[in-house]
């Protein structure tokens, strides 16, 4: 028998209509994952809609809104082969609304690919402030991703400008390379804030009971204790309480279950990792029935 092949998660991300379901569904195509026959039968079918260029999103895209409103919703899995990988392609969802999946299809990759549009407009819509280029690309680091290929796609309405290619270059090389952790929120957080939390599928309301102390973000020192407030750019210890029971580990003991993202008035406004976590009584409550068997 021959060697086994590594198995290989690779996460499809990046702003809403960058072209990474048809990009992915070409990918699959051309590796030989999806045969000639179903790419023609999705043709004829999004020919019939009028959406003929949707014919290899729709390899991943395979639920009816997704079709209808030309958007993935929920994270997609493809599997392909090549002389030494077992490849597993997760298509994730660009539109805001459904960041949440993105972030579970995420917490599953070794690996991702950002796709970016060059076209007027579209680039600096993802790359702006509140777009999910940006966005990604930090939940993608946060999540664990430490390996990135970026691919700019939609060249054809640039007239394939290299003019044009260079200036996104430069623009996403300078941001993924800084990126840290970093506060995105307009005033100050204080202990009794309530965002959710993300971490791996988990999307639940924690509070923040107490700020244990204020750290510098890249030595880790420690700066302040109990400070009052944390604002944009600074790093902090979080007492965190969950509104209900979710599961998480230390980031030490199990880095997919220890990483997490903050996101409030829906963006991401913090991203960090467990330290220590600290379990409820196992026991639970008792109800009035068995307390008063209890009795007896």
């Amino acid at each position: 028998m021959g060697k086994e092949k590594t198995h290989v998660n690779v996460v499809v991300i990046g702003h809403v209509d960058s072209g990474k379901s048809t990009t992915t569904g070409h990918l699959i195509y051309k590796c030989g994952g999806i045969d000639k026959r179903t790419i023609e039968k999705f043709e004829k079918e999004a020919a019939e809609l009028g959406k003929g260029s949707f014919k290899y999103a729709w390899v991943l895209d395979k639920l009816k809104a997704e079709r209808e409103r030309g958007i993935t919703i929920d994270i997609a899995l493809w599997k392909f082969e090549t002389p030494k990988y077992h490849v597993t392609v997760i298509d994730a969802p660009g539109h805001r609304d459904f960041i949440k999946n993105m972030i579970t299809g995420t917490s599953q990759a070794d690996c991702g690919i950002l796709i970016i549009a060059a076209g007027t407009g579209e680039f600096e819509a993802g790359i702006s402030k509140d777009g999910q280029t940006r966005e990604h690309a930090l939940l993608a680091f946060t999540l664990g991703v430490r390996q990135l290929i970026v691919a700019i796609n939609k060249m054809d309405s640039t007239k394939w400008s290299e003019q044009r290619f260079n200036e996104i270059i430069k623009e996403v090389s300078g941001f993924i390379k800084k990126i840290v952790i970093v506060l995105n929120h307009p005033g100050q957080i204080g202990a009794g804030y309530a965002p959710v939390l993300d971490c791996h599928t988990a999307h639940i309301a924690c509070k923040f009971a107490e700020l244990l102390e204020k750290i510098d973000r890249r030595s880790g020192k420690k700066l302040e204790d109990a400070p009052k407030f944390v604002k944009s750019g600074d790093s902090a210890i979080v007492k965190m309480i969950p509104s209900k029971p979710m599961c998480v580990e230390a980031y030490t003991d199990y880095p997919p279950l220890g990483r997490f993202a903050v996101r409030d008035m829906r963006q991401t406004v913090a991203v960090g990792v467990i330290k220590a976590v600290e379990k409820v009584d196992k026991a639970g409550k008792v109800t009035k029935a068995a307390a008063k068997a209890g009795k007896k």
